[in-house]
C-alpha cells in the first residue's frame, strides 16, 4: 500500500472517530441535560434553623419524613415514597446533607465522627419539619438515611410518630463485622471525582450497566433480570437518576463516614412503633443489621425477604403495605 492510501486511510479513521466522539459527548450532553433540568424544576430551598434545606412535598394525611440513602436526594426519597402520597399520606422528601442544593454545614463537616455527623442531620430534619409546621411525624430512612432517622426518634421522640428503616446498617451484632463492601475503584473515581463525574458515570451506566446494579445498587443483577418489566424499570430509575452526580457529590464523599454503625442504644430507648425491612441478599449485607436492631427495639417489626438485594427487588408493593399498616393502622382497606 502506497504512502498516500496509508494517510487517506489514516484520515478516514481520524475523521470516523471525530464523528463517533461528537456523536458520544452530544448523546451525553443531551443526557445530563434532562437530569438537570429534572432536578432544577422540583423541590424547594428553605431556610431552617439548621441552614438551608432543599425539599419536595406531596398529598395530604399523615406526614411522613422521607430519607434518602447514598446517591440519592429529595427526588430519591420522593420516587419511592411519592406513591404513598395519594393514599391518605403527606409526603416530605428532603435532602441531607451534600445532596441537591443541601450544603454540608462547617462544623458538619468538620466532624470526623459518625455518630455526632448522625446526630446533625438528626436534628436538620427536625428543622425541616419545624418549617412546615409539623408538630410529629413518621420518618423513614433508606439505607444511608437510616443513620440518621434512627438518632432522631431517639433524639426527639415527642416529634417521631413512627420509625421505618428500610435495608439499614445502623446497630450491629457485636459478633458481627459485616460492612458495606466498598465501591470498586472505577465506579468510586466515576461517582466522586469532580470535574469528569457526570461523563464517566454516565458511560458506566452504558457500558457495565449489571456491573453497576450489582455494585452501586448492591442487587444481583440476574434477579433485576428476571424481574417483572416494572420492576426492572423502578430499578433502572433508581440507578439512572443519580445523575447529575456532580450534584450529590458532595453527600456521596460524606456518606461513608455518616453511615459508620453507630453505637447501639440501651433496649427500649426507640420508642415509636418501628418497622424495619431488609433482604439476606443485600450486598451490602445490612441483614444482620436490620435484625439487631429490631431486636433492640421492642415491638418492632421485622421483615426480611430471602431474596430482593438492596432494592427489595420483586417487593415494593409488600414494602409498602407494611409501610402504609404502621403509618395507618386503623385503616386496614388502604395497605390491603
Amino acid at each position: 500500500m502506497t504512502l498516500l492510501v496509508w494517510r487517506k486511510a489514516a484520515g478516514v479513521v481520524l475523521a470516523a472517530g471525530g464523528a463517533l466522539a461528537l456523536l458520544v459527548w452530544w448523546s451525553f450532553e443531551q443526557d445530563i441535560g434532562a437530569a438537570r433540568a429534572r432536578v432544577a424544576l422540583d423541590g424547594t430551598v428553605v431556610q431552617t434553623a439548621c441552614g438551608p434545606i432543599r425539599y419536595q412535598e406531596k398529598g395530604n394525611g399523615v406526614p411522613l419524613l422521607s430519607v434518602h440513602g447514598s446517591g440519592g436526594g429529595f427526588d430519591q426519597g420522593m420516587a419511592f415514597a411519592g406513591g404513598l402520597a395519594g393514599r391518605g399520606v403527606r409526603v416530605v422528601a428532603m435532602s441531607r446533607y451534600g445532596y441537591l442544593r443541601t450544603p454540608i454545614p462547617a462544623d458538619a463537616q468538620a466532624d470526623a465522627q459518625a455518630d455526632a455527623q448522625a446526630d446533625a442531620q438528626a436534628d436538620a430534619q427536625v428543622c425541616r419539619l419545624d418549617t412546615l409546621g409539623i408538630r410529629t411525624a413518621a420518618v423513614l430512612g433508606g439505607s444511608a438515611g437510616a443513620p440518621s432517622a434512627l438518632p432522631m426518634a431517639i433524639r426527639h421522640p415527642d416529634r417521631v410518630s413512627g420509625l421505618i428503616l428500610l435495608v439499614p446498617l445502623v446497630w450491629m451484632p457485636p459478633d458481627v463485622t459485616v460492612s458495606a463492601p466498598p465501591l470498586p475503584a472505577w465506579v468510586e473515581r466515576a461517582m466522586m471525582t469532580a470535574p469528569g463525574s457526570n461523563f464517566r458515570f454516565r458511560v458506566a451506566l452504558q457500558v457495565a450497566r449489571n456491573q453497576m446494579i450489582g455494585s452501586v445498587l448492591a442487587t444481583p443483577p440476574d434477579l433485576h433480570d428476571s424481574a417483572s418489566p416494572s420492576e426492572r424499570a423502578r430499578v433502572g430509575t433508581m440507578l439512572d437518576s443519580i445523575l447529575p452526580v456532580s450534584a450529590r457529590a458532595a453527600g456521596l464523599r460524606c456518606d461513608p463516614e455518616a453511615s459508620r454503625h453507630p453505637t447501639p442504644a440501651p433496649p427500649g430507648t426507640v420508642t415509636a412503633p418501628t418497622l424495619i425491612i431488609s433482604a439476606h441478599d443485600d450486598g451490602y449485607g445490612t441483614i444482620a443489621s436490620a435484625r439487631h436492631t429490631a431486636g433492640l427495639t421492642p415491638g418492632a417489626r421485622f421483615v426480611g425477604f430471602a431474596e430482593g438485594g438492596h432494592t427489595f427487588v420483586g417487593h415494593e408493593a409488600e414494602v409498602l403495605a407494611a409501610v402504609l399498616g404502621l403509618l395507618l393502622p386503623d385503616v386496614p382497606s388502604v395497605a390491603s
